[in-house]
């Protein structure tokens, strides 16, 4: 059972690593497989795929469901995932500790309306079928959706899309002055196992940039580095000019803040307030600075009125909030935010990105890891695709979306939307995209 299960979980080779040294998402399916090691009649599985990347997520709902077949499991998931939703039998929604809505898979997912009602993403292609005015039954994957455009005669209006095509690039033009550059930047937890493999690139003023990989892909060590948490074994990492070698944590964490994956390994202090006063008071600033600095956080959060509220007493979307609020009161020019949506519903999700984009066109370069790719597609500038420590590919969220095969190889899946738009030949990144773009001869 045990090796039939660490080859289905992508852990061979594990079998002495002790689990405090994986990475979060290879611990999640350890926890997984530990449960299914037993072969239980019932499984229930708690959002069990939520740090893990794409191609997990799907590996976790092929496991779970042979196991139904082959040994008469049933299986209850908690999931704020749509796509993989689809593949269920049964579907249950819930809001406020009631079931509101319960059928099958396909009717569930076709009403957009309550979908969002009730805070959960829509899948993209029903969606757009919906938004476009079709009444009939709604197609449902990427492929479905190609079939249905080709017979209703929808086309991608070229001109259109070269303007958007001209958007990115005034986009880009706008960057300015290289912020933070690596030069063949090597690093290894433990002598002989290199998590990193000489990485190069340079990240602009003003860009959002989205680090992406398959779990243990190196993500978050390699962000780890960009403000001094670690230090390279080998090669450099500047930043605003600083040589990470040469700076300790407190001096290049004026330049660039990190917001951890989970909020309460960050936030400590008995008050917001305190919280988000913490890095401008350590840094000598007069009472008045840091009220002024306070003041203007937690209006950029929208979370003025908290002041005296207990940071443990809020919602997790609230409480990522005040870590990100804490990190904007030392003005840093560069914030970098690990998995800024995990845990959080569709709606909080929204929220949280748009202040995300809103703090970007602020003037902050954005660097976020994650393993959401709607996210990707339509909030980043530019993409890092990370495997096995190397820089597999770095450029344009729309060049590298193109790339399907490619991502699939590094564990990634494009969103439905981006796929149905590669079919037909040019790479859209959002549901506004491909509408704008639409059109029939």
């Amino acid at each position: 059972r045990i090796n039939n299960l660490l080859k289905l979980i992508r852990l061979e080779g594990f079998e002495e690593r002790e689990p405090s040294t994986l990475s979060g998402g290879q611990k999640q399916r350890l926890a997984i497989a530990s449960v299914m090691s037993v072969m239980p009649q019932i499984l229930c599985m708690d959002e069990p795929t939520t740090d893990l990347d794409p191609i997990g997520k799907s590996e976790v709902f092929e496991i779970a469901s042979r196991l139904r077949k082959d040994e008469n499991l049933t299986l209850i998931i908690i999931e704020h995932e749509t796509e993989e939703a689809l593949y269920a039998d049964r579907i249950i929604f819930m809001q406020d500790g009631k079931v509101i809505a319960d059928g099958n898979a396909k009717d569930m997912l076709s009403d957009v309306q309550k979908m969002k009602s009730i805070g959960l993403m829509p899948l993209q292609v029903p969606e757009l079928f919906q938004r476009l005015g079709y009444k009939e039954e709604l197609p449902m994957t990427p492929q479905e959706g190609f079939e249905k455009i080709n017979q209703l005669g929808y086309v991608i209006d070229e001109k259109q899309y070269n303007e958007i095509l001209k958007s990115d690039l005034k986009r880009e033009k706008a960057y300015r002055d290289t912020l933070i550059k690596l030069e063949d930047v090597c690093f290894s937890y433990i002598e002989g196992w290199p998590i990193l493999k000489n990485v190069n690139m340079e990240i602009k003023n003003g860009e959002f940039l989205a680090v992406l990989g398959q779990n243990g892909s190196g993500k978050t060590t390699l962000v780890k580095l960009l403000n001094a948490l670690l230090e390279p074994t080998s090669g450099n990492v500047q930043v605003c000019g600083l040589n990470t070698k040469e700076h300790d944590v407190f001096q290049i964490g004026k330049k660039v803040g990190y917001v951890f994956q989970n909020p309460d390994h960050q936030i400590f202090a008995e008050t917001v307030y305190d919280e988000v006063a913490f890095s401008p008071k350590i840094r000598g600033l007069s009472k008045e600075e840091v009220e002024q600095r306070v003041k203007e956080a937690l209006e950029a959060v929208d979370l003025q009125g908290y002041e005296k509220e207990d940071p443990f007493t809020l919602t997790k979307g609230e409480r990522q909030r005040v870590a990100v609020a804490s990190i904007l009161s030392a003005r840093p020019d560069v914030i970098i935010l690990d998995e800024p949506t995990t845990g959080l519903d569709y709606s909080e999700q929204r929220r949280m990105m748009e202040l995300i984009k809103r703090l970007n066109e602020n003037g902050h370069t954005i660097i976020i890891v994650t393993h959401s790719m709607w996210v990707v597609s339509e909030y980043a500038h530019k993409v890092a695709v990370m495997k096995n420590g190397n820089l597999i590919a770095y450029g344009k969220t729309r060049e590298i979306f193109k790339m399907e095969d490619m991502l699939k190889d590094c564990f990634l899946k494009v969103p439905h939307i981006v796929s149905l738009s590669n079919k037909m030949g040019n790479t859209v990144l959002s549901i506004d995209e491909m509408i704008a773009c639409l059109r029939r001869p």
